[in-house]
């Protein structure tokens, strides 16, 4: 069972009284997520509607091709896989990042990992006294190492809460279900 990001709660979202919520008026979510093929891109888009949450989608300043993302041929997505210093560069950024505290970040699995463009946004704030929940997408491959992967590049002091991973076609309710916990 996920630890909660709320005090009051036992799951990472789950409901809590008016007054409870009065009390913690300062909590403000950003979901976050890079998506090639709409997969991760639909689950973030249902989480920053059950949550009501702010979401911001990493864009790659060198979009990649269908090309690029053909696994096993030595494309540019398996090139940088294979090179764990490769950072690809983001275009743009989230110009108010300290008005957040929680940080829902959605990739999908490459190779049994997120891409290197996770680290680059990742490496690219302080993300000190925040807390970072992680979701992945993917046919296959559970969230697995990629989350611990990524959970070093951050500062010790942020919370960095246990991961899930969604395949094609995931529901809004089975979604809804993990982050209020009633599973």
């Amino acid at each position: 069972m996920p630890t909660s990001l709320n005090p009051y709660c036992s799951y990472p979202f789950e409901s809590v009284s008016t007054e409870e919520q009065e009390a913690d008026v300062s909590t403000k979510t950003l979901v976050v997520y890079f998506s090639c093929t709409g997969t991760t891109e639909l689950v973030a888009e249902y989480i920053t509607e059950i949550l009501g949450a702010d979401s911001y989608q990493i864009v790659p300043e060198d979009p990649y091709t269908e090309a690029d993302l053909a696994y096993y041929t030595d494309g540019r997505a398996d090139q940088e896989q294979n090179d764990p210093d490769v950072r690809p560069a983001i275009s743009g950024g989230v110009e108010n990042m300290d008005e957040y505290d929680t940080i829902i970040l959605g990739y999908p699995i490459w190779h049994g990992q997120a891409p290197r463009i996770i680290s680059t946004f990742l490496e690219s704030y302080d993300f000190s006294g925040k807390t970072i929940v992680p979701f992945c997408t993917s046919h296959s491959s559970g969230i697995g190492s990629s989350a611990d992967n990524l959970h070093v590049l951050c500062a010790d002091s942020t919370l960095w809460m246990e991961g899930r991973r969604f395949e094609a076609g995931t529901s809004k309710k089975t979604i809804e279900e993990w982050l209020y916990g009633y599973e």
